[in-house]
């Protein structure tokens, strides 16, 4: 089976997922850009039908149970989602699972042979060891049209270059831009 790995996060244009203490409110903007793509529901839907699993940080998943206990929903579905966390957290859900060791065989030989598309969802700490791993294929970025000016960058200091592959870009009517780039592999580069 041929699988991609794909970390995927939305930031504001100073590269913010969250304020330091966490929330994101900023995430429902105002912008309008008349000439970008509709996220109508059948695009959203056909979206989300191609990603077999997600995988995300203990702290992404709380965030999201936050949202549900908001009355926003649950906004992985129905697909396997994977937390990586050490601690005890409440499990909602039956699609819902915890791992606690560690990530390269994890990914590698229980996810990849069973998944063919793979969304790391957050957060920083899981997206940073998962390219400095190289276990991630893509990066999917959506910029949000606003600056915070300070907050949880979206991914944790690198310490080294990580050559990039710009391969798809989007804007849509609510200012969001994705950008999808593909990692390139050592042999690449």
């Amino acid at each position: 089976m041929s699988s991609r790995v794909t970390i995927h996060m939305a930031a504001s244009l100073d590269g913010y997922v969250a304020r330091k203490d966490g929330s994101v409110d900023w995430l429902e903007t105002s912008d309008e850009y008349l000439a970008g793509d509709d996220m109508d529901p059948e695009f959203v839907e056909t979206f989300l039908n191609a990603i077999d699993c997600y995988v995300m940080g203990s702290k992404t998943y709380e965030v999201a149970l936050g949202f549900e206990e908001q009355g926003f929903g649950w906004s992985y579905g129905d697909k396997p989602t994977y937390v990586l966390s050490s601690r005890e957290l409440p499990k909602t859900r039956d699609s819902v699972s915890f791992y606690a060791g560690e990530l390269a065989p994890f990914l590698n030989e229980q996810l990849r042979t069973s998944f063919d598309s793979i969304w790391v969802a957050g957060g920083p700490a899981v997206c940073t060891a998962c390219l400095r791993l190289g276990l991630a294929d893509e990066i999917s970025y959506s910029i949000l049209p606003v600056m915070i000016g300070e907050g949880i960058s979206f991914f944790e200091a690198f310490g080294m270059d990580l050559p990039l592959h710009l391969a798809e870009v989007k804007a849509y009517k609510s200012g969001m831009v994705d950008l999808r780039y593909e990692v390139k592999k050592a042999a690449e580069s």
